[in-house]
This record gives C-alpha cells, sequence and structure tokens, in this order.
C-alpha cells in the first residue's frame, strides 16, 4: 500500500460520513468517487470495504442519540416497566421504540437477506442509480409541495405507530432494492408523507439505521472468502475513524438545519447528481 491509498481511504471516508446521512445517496456519490479515485486493492475487498467503514458512522449515531437508544437506567426514566424491583430499571417508552424499529426493518432484512446478491447485479450501475437519485429528487420536491402548510400529526418518535413504523419500512425496503434511492432519504420521504415532522423522521431513521447497517456490515463479513493483509486493516480502520468523525458533525448539523428548513434543496442536488452520472455514463466515463 502507498501513501495515496492511505489518503483515498480518508477520502472515502470523508464522502460515507457526509452521504450516508444526507438524503442524497452514499452509493451514487462512492460510484463517482470510485471511477476517478481507486484504492490498490481486490474488487471483492472494495466492496466489503466500502460496507464497513459504516461501522464508524453507525458509531457516531450511538454516540449522538445514546440517552435516546439505551433503554435501561432510573435516572430520567419517565416511564418504568414497574415502579418496584428490576422493572424501574427498564425504560418501556425505549424498548417500544426499538420494537418498532424491528418491524421496520423486517421488509428490508428478509429481501435484503434472499436476494442482496441478485440486486447487486441487476440494479448496481450508474443507469439504475441515476434514475434513483432522480425519482426521489422528484419525490422529495412534491412531497414537500403537499405537506406545506399542513400540520403534522406525529411529532414524538414515541406516538410513531407500529403500522407507521411498517410504511417507513416499506420506503426502506425500496432503498435496499435500488442502490441511489438513499436509504435515510427513501425512509424520510415516506415519513414525511405520512405526515411524520421532519426532526422525528430524520431522528428515527438515523437510530434505525444502527440495527440495519450492522446487519448489512455482517453479511458481507460472513460472505467475504478472501484474505485481508494488515494493510488492508489500516485501510478499513483509516475509513471508519474519518467515517465517525465526519458522520457526528452532519448529524448535528442536518438536525439543526432542518429546523428551519425543508429538504428540497435535496431533491434538486439528487436530481442534478442523477443527469451527471447518466451523462458521464453515456459518455463512457463512468460504467466501464
Amino acid at each position: 500500500m502507498s501513501i495515496s491509498d492511505y489518503l483515498i481511504a480518508i477520502l472515502f471516508g470523508i464522502v460515507e460520513g457526509i452521504t450516508e446521512w444526507l438524503p442524497i445517496s452514499s452509493t451514487g456519490h462512492m460510484i463517482l468517487l470510485n471511477e476517478f479515485f481507486k484504492l490498490n486493492v481486490s474488487e471483492d475487498f472494495f466492496d466489503l470495504y466500502l460496507v464497513i467503514i459504516q461501522l464508524g458512522a453507525i458509531l457516531a449515531v450511538v454516540v449522538l442519540f445514546w440517552k435516546d437508544i439505551w433503554p435501561f437506567g432510573i435516572k430520567d426514566n419517565k416511564k418504568p416497566w414497574k415502579t418496584e424491583g428490576i422493572g424501574r430499571w427498564v425504560m418501556a417508552d425505549k424498548f417500544s421504540m426499538w420494537f418498532k424499529i424491528c418491524v421496520a426493518c423486517i421488509p428490508a432484512a428478509i429481501i435484503g437477506v434472499l436476494f442482496d446478491d441478485v440486486f447487486d447485479k441487476y440494479f448496481y450501475n450508474y443507469i439504475c442509480v441515476s434514475l434513483a437519485l432522480i425519482a426521489f429528487g422528484i419525490a422529495f420536491i412534491l412531497v414537500e409541495n403537499y405537506i406545506k402548510g399542513k400540520q403534522f400529526i406525529v411529532n414524538d418518535i414515541d406516538h410513531i405507530s407500529y403500522p407507521a413504523a411498517l410504511i417507513i419500512g416499506g420506503f426502506q425496503l425500496l432503498a435496499a432494492i435500488f442502490p441511489g434511492l438513499s436509504r435515510s432519504g427513501s425512509t424520510i420521504v415516506g415519513s414525511l408523507a405520512i405526515s411524520i415532522r421532519r426532526e422525528v423522521a430524520a431522528k428515527f431513521t438515523f437510530i434505525m439505521a444502527v440495527p440495519v447497517m450492522l446487519g448489512a456490515s455482517l453479511l458481507k463479513l460472513i460472505k467475504y472468502e478472501g484474505d485481508v493483509t494488515k494493510s488492508e486493516i489500516i485501510i478499513l480502520l483509516i475509513g471508519m475513524v474519518v467515517a465517525f468523525g465526519v458522520s457526528f458533525i452532519i448529524i448535528k448539523w442536518l438536525l439543526s438545519y432542518i429546523r428551519n428548513h425543508s429538504f428540497k434543496v435535496f431533491g434538486y442536488y439528487r436530481i442534478a447528481l442523477g443527469v451527471v452520472v447518466l451523462v458521464l455514463g453515456a459518455c463512457g466515463v463512468i460504467g466501464k
């Protein structure tokens, strides 16, 4: 491995940390980035690398939302399971949230495990990615226009119902099938469409990413059959650390931004990026 490989690993970590949480598709950006900056590794290891560095991004969510996701403790336990004994340590509202997240993850988990290789084979190409970018860019704009001036029905994660969680899971399934939709983008669009407040939609999406991305990473590790060298381990660690730091900053910024802004700007950006990917592919610059 050369110094340039480590610098490229840092660059991928930065892009992962930004695009994983903004609803603009990490896949579309990684396709473009990989066309111009290539790591000196095998194709199989690179596929593994793109998934494993997401663990750094996940850790940022865990750190930022620890109080929201850890379901045990007496302090600030507003809804204890029981008033006495060990039940006082169990936060019923947190467990309820995790049950809803499990419901939301069921569609993508089942279909993803069964057809992951099929989706990669037939949909992981610049045409599908660009069309998905454009389609959901338009969806963002249309949904924002639809909800403009309307009152949100769900203003807190606790108030997300199980049917709503299943609907969000359906949108997440679309992202699992079609690279370029963006997992965060599709679930946020689905949440807004059923009148969930932007901040709540984003927060639920971020927390839901923890089991989803852990599962995806575990699946890739199980399927990976090659050996990993010390240099490749270093590259993985660099990507994870950088993705963690950038994700930490981006998540905090996004939650602050959407309090007073809509997601329309991300819709326009997705459309522009989709057109760029489509044009570069048609010109033979990418997808060779």
